[in-house]
């Protein structure tokens, strides 16, 4: 009896095991997905070793999103050199406000490097209506300007952050962490975005400095008050 048992247990944390491996997933459209378990990505692609053990490698611009160990990464309209392109974006807050990360350690899967270099901007394209996610059509992210991350990374060694409110135009590269660091920009960034609350907003314009972390606690607490 207790080697029955013992077998059985051991099937349990198999399956549970199978399971878990199993949660990474592309979303190609709303209702058609791959399971699997994702490699790693460059921000353009993402490469995908599937249940039957094939591997596939999916481009941002085919693709809604995809979910890896437990993140969303979303795939956005950019700018990059005067030509509209599509990269993957980590979800860090989601609600009335969003915001977004890009760069660091994404794994070593099979996905290439892109080419050209990406580098955060703060020229933001103007454009109304929609076009993937709330960016407008003529509109996104301006890539290839900015400060120098390094000569020898095709993306950001750092992560670097986007902040987006829907309905008011493209995301918006802010001004955290590092050599782009830039309080006031910042701060004026948070105040046209996490609207409408004046206790808030009398807390950001406190606050003697932004980083990763207090602008991710401004923004959640924003989209828990609105929820």
């Amino acid at each position: 009896m207790k080697l029955i048992h013992f077998f059985a247990a051991t099937l349990i944390l198999l399956s549970a095991s199978s399971l878990v491996n199993a949660q990474d997933a592309i979303v190609i459209d709303s209702g058609n997905f791959v399971r699997g378990t994702i490699q790693g990505t460059d921000y353009s692609t993402v490469t995908l070793v599937k249940d039957d053990k094939s591997t596939g490698v999916y481009k941002a611009k085919d693709i809604k999103e995809f979910m890896w160990n437990g993140e969303t990464f979303v795939s956005k309209p950019i700018v990059n050199k005067k030509k509209m392109e599509f990269r993957f974006f980590k979800v860090v807050e989601m609600g009335a406000v969003n915001l977004y990360a890009l760069g660091g350690n994404t794994g070593v899967g099979e996905a290439k490097p892109a080419r050209n270099r990406i580098r955060p901007s703060f020229g933001v394209g103007l454009g109304t209506g929609g076009f993937g996610s709330g960016v407008g059509v003529g509109g996104g992210i301006t890539i290839g300007g900015g400060r120098r991350q390094s000569d020898n990374q095709d993306y950001p060694q750092r992560t670097v952050y986007y902040i987006e409110r829907l309905g008011t135009g493209p995301m918006q590269f802010i001004a955290v962490d590092g050599v782009d660091s830039d309080t006031e920009s910042t701060r004026t960034l948070l105040l046209q975005k996490l609207i409408n609350d004046d206790e808030l907003a009398e807390k950001i314009r406190a606050a003697d400095g932004f980083d990763a972390r207090n602008v991710k606690a401004f923004i959640n607490a924003y989209n828990t008050a609105k929820k």
